[in-house]
């Protein structure tokens, strides 16, 4: 078995990790707005109860009243708590804990409310738990997949929001367009051709970070950014800077969101390559395999003299933003990993095959 050193982070999009109870799809339900609208939805439900059937009185009013805000208040309490400990679920299995919660607070509350209530008879009403049982389910239902639904979009939309910044701010870094127009300059008079090539690959570059980060492109497309980023930086580096591809039969049809691969070879440069004064090798491998594509980057560990932080603000900015794109687009479907194996840091990426 190789020897792991350094940090090692793994994560299985749709399982939470301890951290990030914090990002569950139910919102914190201890704050004072959270449950001011959960007492208006309450009221609301009550009104909607009383005209629907049954004899309208201030009395009635007021026990459907006091029994809705029991569910709901003492429902929402107990997620609050559970919060954290629901986080550390796959998504699926943390609704479904969340709904039986509901559900149970609701049943032992119409249990004892024949005991309680004042128009309690102290006996119970099974006919009438059973509706009071029914209708929690379901609206209880219904909004556990709104709240889902919504945390998905705020993700999605954050996500690509965070792609954009980072495009523009980081995928193009200011001192790498400073050192394309030198190349560029000094290869205008001698190499005319290859001055070309570097204007066109720049260009398509820019293109791609000005494009809509929310595309999604050809796995063929997204390697040949990759590739003519490559040759830009193999300019700058020269002999330091060796590229291994190891590109299998992968199918056509296969897509990955724009700027994917290239900000992981990109830190593989910065944070692998640069720092050497002998530079090293990158090795890019993509193969398909039962339907699942993997894609496996690795590069030299630089030692304490030379390194940087490999967990540096901008690394783990690509990480995080990497991982909630494909989050968002494949769920549990797909994995993502970093570590560092022998002095090697290896980042893996797996997703499915075919058309998102």
């Amino acid at each position: 078995m190789s020897q792991r050193a350094g940090d090692y982070t793994r994560i299985r999009f749709g399982r939470v990790s301890d951290d990030r109870g914090s990002d569950f799809f139910i919102p914190e339900l201890c704050t004072v707005p959270a449950i001011s609208v959960l007492v208006l939805a309450g009221e609301l439900l009550v009104f909607v109860l009383l005209l629907s059937g049954g004899a309208l009185s201030w009395e009635r009013l007021g026990i459907m009243s006091l029994f809705v805000q029991w569910v709901v208040l003492a429902s929402s309490g107990v997620l609050c708590v559970l919060r954290g400990w629901l986080g550390r679920f796959e998504v699926a299995t943390g609704a479904f804990i969340s709904y039986g919660v509901v559900v149970v607070v609701t049943l032992a509350l119409s249990v004892g409310a024949g005991f309680v209530l004042p128009s309690g008879t102290g006996e119970v009403d099974w006919v009438m738990v059973f509706r009071n049982v029914l209708i929690s389910a379901i609206l209880a239902g219904m909004m556990l997949r709104y709240l889902y639904v919504q945390h998905r979009f705020r993700a999605q939309e954050q996500s690509e929001l965070h792609s954009r910044i980072q495009a523009l701010q980081s995928r193009i870094r200011p001192h790498f367009l400073f050192n394309s127009m030198n190349i560029i300059a000094s290869l205008i008079a001698t190499d005319p051709e290859t001055a070309e090539t570097v204007v066109e690959d720049l260009s398509e570059l820019f293109r791609a970070s000005l494009n809509d980060v929310g595309n999604q492109v050809s796995l063929e497309d997204e390697l040949a950014l990759c590739e003519r980023y490559v040759r830009i930086e193999g300019l700058r580096l020269g002999d330091r800077l060796r590229v291994e591809w190891d590109v299998g039969d992968v199918p056509g049809e296969v897509r990955i969101p724009l700027l994917t691969l290239q900000p992981l070879l990109e830190n593989a440069i910065y944070h692998g390559i640069q720092p050497l004064p002998e530079g090293g090798t990158i090795r890019i491998r993509v193969a398909s395999e039962d339907d699942e594509i993997h894609v496996e980057i690795s590069n030299p560990l630089p030692g304490p003299e030379y390194r940087d932080d490999i967990n540096s603000a901008g690394n783990r900015m690509a990480i995080t933003n990497i991982r909630s794109r494909l989050e968002v687009l494949y769920g549990d479907r797909a994995v993502f990993s970093a570590e560092v194996v022998d002095g090697v840091y290896v980042t893996r990426l797996s997703f499915p095959g075919g058309v998102a």
